[in-house]
């Protein structure tokens, strides 16, 4: 790796690149932070710009675009409680509940700081054991992502707001939408009706803004205004946290740097995924669960880690092995093939110098991010003073034209509207709207993998002969009938003690 040293130190002393840095940072958090737009969105759009560009210049603004866009997500989650990209879903269930009490500027802190410590040293461990991880990624098959997927999607049971059957109930929700569109094997159409809209799936932007956003903004406007909070933006000083108490979160930080990077060097996984796990494994993990969901620091802290720690390691899989770790890897490696290198096992032997490029611009967007992030924070806030019968009205409208651009299509603005619909009847019934977002995200890789499974066996005893698929399956069992087994128990105590 010290062999590439001069290379990329070479291109981070070019004047037009380091212009390339913060430009592209600054247009990635604006991208993150507006609700329906994204960083993936952003490296879309842009794209087609590097073509003509040298390899260097366009790695940097194609990955600092892809940082801002992840790290900037929270800003919307926290003060408008619309998540800017499914990296941000967790965020909001504590953020913006701060944000209401008037913490907006120590949610904002939080974020800021949570982001740059899981980008940043992402980056650096991404560089350091890219082979490794790489090698252990590789051995692993369908089995094994078919069972962590379905860990993932059991973990509804410690975000389910204490009822475990209303939050399984809405994660089997999530993958019957998952399921529209046309089958992965065979090409079946399942619930299209003959609609040709319906034909490549439930659009992941209409079903997040619809759910979470428009749903939100109407039994909101339902309840009436609410006295607007007071952000005391005077009183933050340096960058609004302290070291005390990020040293009392030391033992989160961890668990959810390692959980995001984990989910991250897994192919097909990413930050959409990690950040809802991390919650939720925080959530078990604290003293005080009751407390999640009301403005809980810990929740923000898990959500942003994670999600920002997937930067790195969704890295390693497109390096190693050319497998897309999330939808943004997927189009660098198309924009790095047109600049005539294929990501695979030959890379680091062949393209060394770009790869490490790549973690080493990683870990320079977070300084530069956390910088611009830092110093826009005390204005972040002020958002907040909009009276709410201005901001609701705008907040539609964003909404409306977020899933116009994402389609192009009106249709899909209609189905906005019924997923709104969708949402609100799920906030009347108490069921939680995360399990059913965390379902649908994962629903195509757990149908996927489970089909080649069985292409390649025929059986599903193979899913419990191989030791890591095994493990996952039994953990999984564990947290389905763990609750009713330590109710039964509780049960029988308090039955002992009346007698």
């Amino acid at each position: 790796m010290l062999t590439y040293l001069p290379y990329i130190l070479s291109q981070f002393g070019n004047p037009y690149n380091l212009v390339l840095l913060v430009m592209g940072n600054v247009i990635g958090i604006i991208f993150g932070a507006i609700p329906g737009l994204s960083g993936t969105l952003a490296v879309v759009l842009f794209m087609p710009l590097t073509f003509s560009m040298a390899t260097g210049p366009a790695i940097i603004l194609l990955i600092s675009l892809w940082v801002g866009g992840c790290s900037g997500a929270f800003i919307g989650s926290i003060l408008l409680g619309i998540p800017g990209s499914p990296s941000s879903v967790a965020t909001c269930f504590d953020g913006y509940p701060m944000a209401q009490n008037g913490k907006a500027g120590k949610a904002l802190a939080i974020g800021m700081t949570a982001s740059f410590f899981g980008t940043f040293f992402s980056a650096i461990l991404g560089a350091l054991l890219s082979k490794t991880i790489a090698d252990l990624a590789f051995k692993l098959g369908p089995w094994e992502y078919f069972s962590l997927c379905l860990f993932a999607i059991t973990m509804v049971v410690a975000i389910s707001k204490g009822n475990m059957f209303k939050g399984l109930a809405s994660g089997c929700v999530g993958l019957l939408f998952a399921s529209v569109g046309f089958s992965p094997i065979d090409a079946e159409s399942r619930f299209v009706f003959g609609n040709m809209y319906l034909m490549s799936g439930l659009s992941m932007i209409v079903v997040l803004i619809g759910i979470f956003g428009v749903s939100k903004i109407i039994v909101e406007y339902a309840k009436g205004f609410a006295t607007l909070p007071e952000v005391d933006t005077k009183s933050i000083k340096g960058i609004g946290i302290t070291f005390k108490e990020i040293k009392l979160q030391m033992k989160n930080i961890l668990r959810s740097f390692g959980i995001g990077l984990g989910i991250g060097f897994l192919p097909g996984m990413g930050a959409g995924l990690s950040n809802l796990v991390a919650y939720s494994a925080c959530k078990n993990g604290s003293k005080t669960p009751e407390l999640f969901g009301k403005g809980n620091p810990e929740g923000v802290w898990a959500s942003e880690i994670s999600n920002n720690a997937a930067i790195g390691g969704s890295l390693i899989p497109m390096a190693a092995l050319g497998i897309p770790g999330d939808s943004t890897t997927a189009l660098l490696i198309g924009a790095l093939t047109v600049h005539g290198l294929e990501m695979g096992p030959m890379v680091f032997k062949n393209s060394g110098d770009v790869v490490y490029l790549m973690f080493a611009a990683v870990a320079a967007c977070a300084i530069v991010v956390f910088i611009l992030q830092a110093l826009g924070m005390r204005l972040f806030p002020q958002i907040l003073k909009v009276p709410y019968h201005y901001m609701y009205p705008v907040l539609l409208v964003i909404s409306f034209v977020s899933c116009y651009v994402d389609s192009g299509s009106l249709y899909k603005c209609g189905m906005l509207i019924v997923f709104a619909i969708i949402g609100i009847v799920m906030e009347f019934a108490e069921m939680p709207v995360a399990p059913l977002i965390l379902a649908f995200i994962l629903g195509p890789t757990l149908e996927l993998n489970m089909l080649k499974a069985f292409q390649y066996t025929g059986t599903a005893t193979t899913f419990f002969t191989r030791p890591i698929s095994c493990v996952l399956l039994l953990i999984t069992l564990g947290s389905l009938f763990m609750p009713l087994f330590k109710k039964g128990l509780q049960t029988i105590q308090e039955r002992k003690l009346g007698k």
